[in-house]
C-alpha cells in the first residue's frame, strides 16, 4: 500500500541493494553494494534514510556467491556480510559528519 510521505508507517527495517540499469530499458540486475558496481549512489540511498529519521535496521538484499561459495543462489554469505559492513560504515559517515 502506498502512503503520502506525511502518512507513512513506521518502518523497522530496510532492505537495501545496488543494480545497474539495463540500457535497453528492459530491467536491471542486481550488483555488489558499492556505488562504483551499480547505477545507484548508495550513499545518497543511505542518507536519505537517515534525513528521513529511520531509526530501523538496514539489511543487504541478496548476495553474489563469489569466493568460490555455492549455495541458494541470490544468498552469498560473503556477499551479504561485506554489504552489511559496507551499508554500516556509510551509516556511521553520514552520522559523524551530522554532528
Amino acid at each position: 500500500m502506498l502512503y503520502p510521505p506525511s502518512q507513512q508507517p513506521p518502518r523497522d527495517h530496510s532492505n537495501k541493494r545496488n543494480v545497474a540499469v539495463l540500457p535497453d530499458g528492459a530491467g536491471f540486475e542486481e550488483r555488489a553494494h558499492l556505488s562504483a558496481c551499480g547505477t545507484l549512489d548508495m550513499y545518497a540511498v543511505i542518507k536519505a534514510l537517515y534525513d528521513s529519521g529511520f531509526d530501523g535496521y538496514i539489511r543487504p538484499d541478496h548476495g553474489r556467491m563469489i569466493w568460490g561459495e555455492t549455495g541458494r543462489p541470490g544468498y552469498g554469505l560473503y556477499d551479504r556480510a561485506l554489504g552489511a559492513v559496507y551499508l554500516n560504515g556509510l551509516w556511521e559517515a553520514i552520522e559523524k559528519g551530522d554532528r
